[in-house]
């Protein structure tokens, strides 16, 4: 059963009746240096926290938890990929509503700052771009190709009708929205942001103050004439930062955009630890200052699913480095919600800079443990192979209308042959099978592009099963987001040909067929069952696993690779059932009855796997 302190009925009760009825935000306009509110100067507190990455029964919870810490303000991205899963299809409900979001923040009294991109970086697959556009030959994001502003324009358009009138011209909590993001750090061309700019102004989502966000060393590039700067910056950089900012544009609001309280994790890294004591002087003395805040991040929250992206910048020394799953950020609500160390002495900063009084921390919902469980049966994966798809060539994943997961790729091979593989950039890894038996991996992460073969004579089958780990969310290599195999595959000098594609989106873990208790070698499903008598957060164990994915009652709840540092993911309360509940893991390598638990506490870094 699931131990708990605080039910969370009994958690939602308590919170519901704390939450203040919802205001009127009258508009934040500008007079020279200063953000004005009815007549008087006004400095923006805000913290990012991104609405799509915080399980919906959760907003509210970390919406008061961010009014309590002292910030009047929200700032959200918004997921374009998630919003529009297909070209003209669009998707407002559950963790989409976006609208429920931003009245939910009203509730608690706060502003809202809106960063709908269409680009948005985030640590989120091809910064939010959706996966469909890749499947257009030669499209080039982030430019002026026309296909692209055309799809960009329709999806603003659709936002628009959503929110303009939570704009709070119109009475709504929205002061601000982002026109794009850090588009400085990319291009700077000044027509494309022209055109994005008369986008939202079509869509009625620049009604109110229209900023972007930058840099400060490349401010020239990033913004516009008549728009409103604001600036992003590590620890250590705010005095230098503002000092950049009067000076490119003397006289205008200063205002963090992006203050980075904490850092993301990549798989194979050491997690982040950043340095509590520096952010705190340097958040006081830009409160001190009268400079207008956003705290990235006041929670990060998690990137569930495949959502995770990657940094890659392109450069000889550089490579592809995915995120984890978790977006915890070290910020201050952890990726369950709980106030960390950080979230109090900021509170504290808060409330003297501000001259009020701090609040009591409010009351999180129980992290719990499970007791160990196995999951019992087993499904292979060649058993669950949907209907090929023929081609001459391996194309990318978008090619067969997919956009995130895995995808098996097949042809027949004649031996004997002794030499490499050759399968290029594969995006992002590869396993390599002869007749189903494991030949070796490719990753792109380490820049590997081939794998050894030793084929013995007669007739094979070559299976390719590629992992699309996340598309780069940063940087010029960002413009080229095909997942899956982009380049001829060869065999010594001979490029192969005569190729059927199984598309692996593994987002139906309850049509899996071909159960058993016996063992099953190669990539498999595991299924075991958990039973809960009252749900509450945890974080499941997944140290019995070597590289997939984790399913709880259908929904994907992340990535699993024993490289680390993330060895647990989140699993919500809201999503456990009472009673008995179903976990399926996928993973590449073989694995006999796993053992997985809840834990209450995390599991980071590289820790011994559980015997």
């Amino acid at each position: 059963m699931m131990r708990s302190t605080l039910t969370s009925l009994a958690f939602a009760t308590a919170l519901a009746m704390s939450a203040p009825a919802a205001f009127a935000n009258p508009p934040v306009t500008i007079d020279g240096p200063h953000f004005m509110r009815e007549g008087k100067p006004y400095q923006i507190i805000s913290g990012d926290m991104h609405f799509q990455r915080v399980p919906r029964a959760y907003w509210q919870d970390r919406l008061h938890k961010a009014r309590a810490m002292g910030l009047n303000t929200i700032t959200t991205y918004v997921f374009w990929n998630l919003l529009e899963p297909s070209p003209g299809t669009f998707d407002f409900s559950g963790n989409n509503d976006v609208v429920a979001f931003v009245k939910a923040a009203q509730a608690e009294g706060l502003n809202v700052i809106l960063r709908p991109g269409p680009y948005i970086c985030g640590e989120w697959d091809a910064g939010g771009y959706p996966a469909w556009l890749f499947a257009e030959p030669g499209m080039r994001v982030r430019t002026r190709d026309p296909r692209f502003l055309a799809a960009s324009d329709r999806y603003l358009q659709r936002l628009g009708k959503e929110l303009t009138p939570l704009l709070a011209s119109h009475g709504g909590p929205i002061i601000a929205t982002e026109l794009e993001n850090e588009y400085g750090s990319y291009n700077d061309d000044k027509t494309y942001l022209a055109a994005i700019r008369a986008m939202l102004q079509r869509a009625g989502l620049a009604d109110d103050l229209l900023l972007t966000y930058d840099g400060p060393d490349l401010l020239a590039n990033g913004t516009l004439p008549d728009v409103t700067p604001v600036i992003d910056f590590a620890p250590g950089e705010a005095k230098k930062s503002f000092e950049l900012l009067e000076k490119f544009r003397p006289n205008t609001p200063k205002m963090a955009g992006e203050y980075w309280a904490g850092w993301f994790d990549q798989w194979g890294g050491k997690h982040a630890h950043t340095d509590l004591t520096q952010q705190a002087d340097e958040l006081a003395w830009m409160l001190k200052q009268g400079y207008s805040v956003n705290i990235y991040l006041v929670h990060g929250g998690t990137s569930f699913g495949f959502m995770n992206g990657a940094n890659f910048q392109g450069n000889p020394s550089d490579h592809y480095a995915p995120q984890t799953t978790s977006y915890d950020y070290d910020a201050a609500l952890d990726e369950s919600g709980r106030p960390t160390a950080k979230y109090r002495q900021f509170r504290d900063i808060i409330a003297k800079a501000t001259g009020t009084k701090p609040e009591a921390v409010p009351a999180s919902p129980a992290v719990g443990t499970l007791p160990a469980f196995t999951l019992e049966e087993s499904a292979s994966l060649w058993d669950n192979l949907p209907a090929p798809q023929a081609s001459d060539q391996p194309k990318p994943m978008e090619a067969y209308g997919q956009g995130y997961g895995y995808i098996l790729y097949r042809t027949t091979l004649h031996g004997p042959f002794r030499g490499s593989l050759y399968l290029g950039e594969v995006r992002d890894y590869a396993a390599v099978y002869i007749d189903r038996k494991p030949q070796g991996t490719v990753e792109r992460r380490l820049k590997q592009v081939s794998v050894a073969l030793d084929v013995p004579s007669g007739e094979h089958t070559l299976d390719i099963l590629v992992e699309n780990i996340g598309r780069v969310n940063y940087g010029p290599r960002m413009e080229d987001g095909r997942a899956g195999i982009v380049d001829p595959v060869m065999l010594g000098d001979t490029i192969l040909h005569g190729w059927q594609a199984f598309p692996l989106p593994m987002n139906a873990p309850a049509a899996l067929r071909g159960w058993t208790t016996a063992k099953v070698d190669g990539p498999a499903f595991h299924r075991g069952k958990v039973k809960v008598s009252t749900p509450a957060d945890t974080f499941l164990d997944v140290r019995a696993f070597g590289k997939g994915a984790a399913w709880l009652n259908g929904v994907n709840l992340g990535r699993v690779w024993s490289i680390g540092p993330q060895h647990d993911l989140y699993a919500p309360a809201p999503w456990f059932r009472r009673g008995e509940n179903d976990i399926v893991v996928f993973d590449f390598e073989t694995r006999e009855k796993p053992v997985m638990r809840g834990v209450s506490e995390r599991l980071w870094t590289d820790p011994p796997k559980t015997p």
